[in-house]
């Protein structure tokens, strides 16, 4: 079976790894461009396009790949496997493998369609997400559902951690799949409409932290932008990135953004409903990522109980 696999952030390199490692005929490789990384915007190959190199399989980058597949139809592939490739693919393209296009996807769908579902997932403080196995059609993550697995998320879990953990899972779902696809044995469920919901990219005004939502609130949107983008407030007009916290089980009747409680190693911020969170990790501006106690120790001597966080910043 001639696969085609179409990928482009680290998510979908132990996809692409476990499937060469089982023998599977991976005859092209499509990813994302090049882009411009890090403060100096240095032109970074896409981790699946490093990765296919390594294993010695054609990388094929087209800017739009509805405008850009025949590439594509001259592999002419049994099957197209997709991962976190960031793309909607084309009619066109979807009809060309006999066996079809599957994607492999971080949710239990129909909930959570779209680029973000493993962020979202902690932000909105579920218990459980999994993996999707599915068809493909033009619709975005509609297609029918051939095989899923469920994995907890715990209370410790952020983003970067259920990535982690749903990679892996995805890969190993998806060789229990590929044997059910060739010998035509696949069976597949349609999604039921009436439960769908969406994880649209993050966008930054995700990213800033409201006080007025309660600790918890606030504790499931620190982890689940942990490790980007990374949630913040504003501290002195300046952006202040928190990456780690803990719900507190006291209550306070100060307002919230409120510096409750500051010591040599701890800060607690009053949150909505009387709840209070204790910082952990942050991050000043211009420095690196610190646990609480370092912080105090150093940049942190202009604090004062009693400060109020969220000032506004226009960075």
């Amino acid at each position: 079976m001639k696969i085609v696999f179409m990928g482009t952030p680290d998510f979908a390199v132990p996809v692409l790894h476990k499937m060469v490692d089982r023998g599977y005929e991976i005859a092209l490789v499509v990813t994302q461009p090049d882009r411009p990384k890090g403060r100096k915007q240095v032109l970074t190959p896409p981790p699946v396009k490093q990765a296919a190199e390594n294993l010695n399989i054609p990388v094929f980058q087209p800017e739009k790949i509805k405008n850009d597949w025949t590439k594509v139809q001259e592999v002419n592939p049994d099957l197209i496997v997709t991962a976190a490739f960031g793309q909607i693919l084309p009619k066109e393209l979807l009809d060309i493998p006999n066996k079809g296009c599957i994607n492999v996807h971080a949710s239990l769908l129909p909930k959570y369609r779209g680029g973000a579902p493993i962020h979202q997932s902690v932000i909105d403080g579920e218990k459980e997400t999994g993996i999707t196995i599915m068809y493909m059609v033009e619709k975005l993550d509609a297609g029918d559902i051939i095989a899923q697995r469920s994995i907890p998320i715990l209370a410790e879990d952020t983003t970067g951690t259920m990535h982690d953990k749903l990679s892996e899972l995805g890969a190993d779902l998806l060789l229990e799949t590929l044997p059910l696809i060739e010998s035509g044995r696949a069976s597949s469920v349609p999604q039921v409409e009436e439960k769908v919901t969406f994880s649209p990219n993050i966008k930054k005004d995700q990213e800033k932290i409201h006080w007025t939502k309660t600790a918890t609130d606030i504790h499931n949107q620190i982890r689940g932008l942990n490790p980007w983008p990374v949630a913040f407030t504003e501290v002195q007009g300046k952006r202040f990135k928190i990456w780690e916290s803990q719900i507190l089980s006291e209550q306070t009747d100060q307002q919230p953004g409120t510096v409750i409680d500051l010591t040599n190693e701890t800060i607690h911020v009053a949150c909505g409903e009387g709840t209070v969170l204790s910082l952990l990790k942050v991050q000043p501006s211009g420095k690196k990522p610190m646990d609480v106690s370092t912080f105090l120790r150093g940049s942190g001597n202009t604090w004062i109980s009693g400060m109020k966080l969220g000032e506004q910043t226009d960075e």
